[in-house]
């Protein structure tokens, strides 16, 4: 397939906002340089400091011409270390250091307090603790009422609030706390397009945040897309269940990576990105993609490779944590990762028949949004348009890579913007119409005034009749433009 037909970018980028990228400005170009979708990471700020940030992508997105995506993510439970009287110490391998959970003074070199109070019924002799991201390991040689006694078998500087893992998994703090059932109803305030949910470990941990969002938002009836954080070992049994009762999953590589070992951790993100995409789901891969450029100009050769792999294997979306929430160089680490995305996307390898071998669809609009992709890569159109009120058919022609710009018409700005997550699917909004000719003659019409398809160019059409009516894509269309 000629890369020159990979006219707009494919994968989706989601940029954290912090304090370095928290102005309209710096959105304003975060956006203009391929950003999709805005994360807005509820384990720091207030809740008027969320809807404020919220009010600013939705600002920058106008100034910019493009809407897009506003992903509220969930702290989850606070698994962390209490605080330190000198603000951190020295762990030295060898040493006896206690965790106590009804310690209330500030820590010292012999033990520290627990914001997670339930550790003590979480483990036993003989299981080992990895905290600050595994840079230090405590084995646990006894439980004592609410202390949990252990050896430093990897020491190190201990901090205020680091988090703790159990080796293998095993924790049962729930996924959604008391302050992410709040920090849901500020999400719904503002009309999240997504929420991220931490830790979840089960299906029901999913549901449980759909209800959650569905009473917040039962005044304006808004359905936020969901999507859950792999990041605890428990999870990966439930892979497919978690999927299910979701709208897609982020690889979150840092919590899962101490749990299940750093070795597991690229095996399981190709599983993952693989597992999404066969059941429709989308799937962003985060943490540590571009780290170095928290602080440098230009990223490792590492972290290219790391970001095309992700791509090639066919994720929706790429995330920046720090390196735009509080890094030196954030607009310039957009544009690296928008080059090494772009590169990725034109070498990515085409085996779209494949992709329908021995496979049936007994739903007319996904076997419609199939027809659509096969015969549209085999006319070598120069786009495919689908007409779409919810979303459906430009998702699942999105799981399948065919090098054909996909561009989603909608109108309703809700699907719009949920659309923003959506790999190789640009979102645009038409006027409502109940006519199907004149509907049509307006898609037209936008992909010329847009330069997506000049006189004579073949393009492929998707949509409904009666228009406008959910789940009722019937329509396949091979048009030339006049």
């Amino acid at each position: 397939m000629d890369s020159k037909r990979l006219s707009r970018h494919a994968t989706k980028i989601v940029a954290t906002l912090g304090p370095a990228s928290d102005s309209v400005e710096m959105i304003e170009q975060m956006i203009r340089h391929r950003v999709s979708v805005m994360r807005l990471n509820f384990s720091h700020g207030s809740a008027q400091d969320h809807i404020e940030r919220a009010a600013r992508v939705r600002e920058a997105s106008r100034r910019a011409g493009q809407e897009v995506a506003i992903m509220a993510d969930l702290q989850g439970p606070k698994i962390r270390v209490g605080k330190f009287a000198q603000n951190k110490v020295h762990l030295e391998p060898g040493a006896a250091f206690i965790l106590d959970a009804a310690r209330i003074e500030l820590g010292d070199q012999n033990a520290v307090g627990l914001d997670y109070r339930d550790l003590p019924r979480d483990v036993k002799a003989g299981d080992r603790l990895l905290l600050n991201d595994g840079l230090i390991v405590l084995e646990v040689q006894a439980v004592k009422g609410e202390a949990v006694h252990t050896l430093v078998r990897l020491g190190g500087v201990l901090s205020n609030n680091k988090g703790i893992n159990k080796e293998g998994g095993g924790l049962s703090a729930p996924a959604l706390t008391a302050k992410d059932m709040e920090d849901i109803r500020t999400a719904m305030s503002f009309q999240a397009d997504y929420v991220a949910v931490s830790f979840p470990k089960n299906a029901a941990d999913m549901d449980m945040a759909r209800q959650l969002c569905t009473a917040a938002a039962s005044g304006s009836g808004h359905a936020p897309g969901l999507i859950a954080k792999i990041e605890r070992a428990e999870a990966i049994p439930h892979l497919e269940q978690i999927l299910r009762a979701s709208d897609g999953i982020m690889v979150a590589r840092g919590d899962l990576a101490v749990e299940v070992g750093n070795a597991a951790v690229p095996a399981l993100q190709k599983k993952m990105i693989r597992m999404a995409r066969e059941m429709d789901k989308l799937v962003i891969t985060a943490t540590q993609m571009m780290e170095s450029m928290i602080s440098n100009p230009v990223p490792t050769r590492a972290e290219v490779s790391d970001v095309a792999n992700a791509v090639l294997d066919g994720t929706d979306a790429v995330m920046l944590s720090a390196e735009t929430a509080a890094g030196r160089y954030p607009l310039q680490t957009v544009q690296e990762m928008s080059r090494v995305c772009e590169a990725a996307e034109i070498a990515e390898d085409l085996e779209l028949d494949a992709d329908f071998t021995d496979r049936t669809y007994a739903r007319i609009d996904q076997a419609i949004a199939m027809g659509a992709l096969f015969t549209a890569y085999h006319l070598d159109a120069k786009a495919i348009v689908a007409l779409t009120d919810s979303g459906c058919t430009p998702l699942w022609m999105s799981r399948h890579s065919a090098h054909i710009p996909m561009y989603a018409l909608t109108t309703r700005l809700a699907t719009q913007r949920r659309m923003a997550l959506y790999r190789n699917v640009s979102s645009l909004l038409i006027d409502a119409t109940a006519d199907r000719d004149t509907a049509l003659a307006q898609a037209e019409a936008l992909l010329k005034e847009r330069g997506i398809v000049q006189a004579n160019d073949v393009y492929a059409i998707t949509c409904g009749e009666p228009m406008g009516a959910p789940g009722g894509t019937n329509m396949l269309k091979i048009c030339q433009a006049r």
